[in-house]
């Protein structure tokens, strides 16, 4: 009986691996890639928790424990980095997140196909931008004595004749989230777009017999049809919520806004490569990732208790 289960066992085995084995092959890669650059830097997270010891390697160095932590927690700059960063993510979650849901939704009311077309097409190429041309048209828009946007600003009064826009600390967090909304606007909406082509048209007929304008179809169509969607991003969002991208914030930073622009991937840059701190940039890297994972766990739950759409 037991050899007769195993033969069926292996010849569904043999069945599948003849009909999908072309989807691993092409699923190989992907793995391949994730287990690479996902799961083989996991051993590296031992650093954290050892005094690390260049000619030991990355299997040396004396265990020390909490060390690292209780160093990064007792810091003059724990509480600067940790504020700024979730300010920063805070905002742009804020401003950043619905704004490609209202914009795929404006889209899909355009029944113009040549003029969608041209609207989605504008809307995509900034995310082509790379970050440096990006924080370069920033300095070159809002410097001090010939920017554009900053000499218009005040022109309105909006800002000081004398006020060094890009030195100034209350102006970096609105600088970051709007030119990052500006720049992800577009290319985010696709996935909206995308869930909103499902739509039944008959729905949208039957809006137009009852008399509803663009506005009551947006809010009572297009909006609960893309509200699964929206959950499972926002949920995925919040496991980001201290992870700032190092490269626009470190391009962007200077030493009068540093006040502000100070979060913890620079920091750890700063202090743990540029001052060959290895283990104390781990540590706080860690810190970083573990805190994330308790937004994302919670989110998860709170969606699940709420709504019953979540990621597990």
């Amino acid at each position: 009986m037991k050899r007769e289960e195993e033969k069926n066992l292996m010849l569904r085995t043999k069945k599948y691996w003849t009909k999908n084995w072309q989807l691993w092959v092409m699923l190989f890669p992907a793995m391949l890639y994730i287990f690479i650059f996902c799961y083989v830097p996991m051993y590296g997270i031992q650093l954290a928790f050892r005094e690390y010891n260049f000619s030991a390697g990355f299997t040396g160095g004396d265990w020390v424990g909490l060390k690292y932590f209780k160093q990064y927690f007792e810091s003059a700059l724990f509480g600067t980095t940790l504020r700024n960063t979730f300010v920063i993510s805070f905002w742009s979650i804020v401003i950043g997140f619905p704004a490609p849901i209202i914009l795929a939704m404006i889209i899909n009311q355009l029944k113009n196909k040549r003029w969608k077309k041209v609207v989605q097409t504008t809307v995509y190429i900034p995310y082509f931008i790379s970050v440096v041309v990006l924080v370069s048209m920033i300095n070159i828009l809002f410097k001090s004595e010939s920017g554009v946007a900053g000499n218009f600003l005040k022109m309105l009064g909006l800002v000081a004749q004398d006020t060094n826009i890009l030195g100034k600390e209350s102006a970096f967090v609105p600088l970051y989230v709007l030119t990052g909304v500006w720049q992800s606007m577009g290319w985010n909406s696709i996935i909206y777009i995308a869930a909103l082509s499902s739509v039944d048209s008959q729905l949208y007929d039957a809006c137009k017999i009852d008399g509803a304008n663009r506005w009551q179809t947006m809010i009572h169509i297009d909006f609960p049809a893309i509200v699964p969607t929206i959950v499972i991003l926002l949920i995925m969002n919040m496991g980001n919520i201290l992870n700032v991208g190092f490269d626009k914030v470190y391009l962007m930073q200077n030493s009068l806004n540093l006040g502000v622009s100070q979060v913890i991937s620079t920091y750890v840059y700063s202090v743990g490569v540029k001052s060959s701190q290895f283990s104390f940039g781990a540590a706080v890297g860690l810190f970083n990732t573990v805190v994330n994972f308790v937004f994302l766990v919670i989110t998860n739950w709170i969606s699940k208790r709420s709504t019953g759409t979540g990621l597990m």
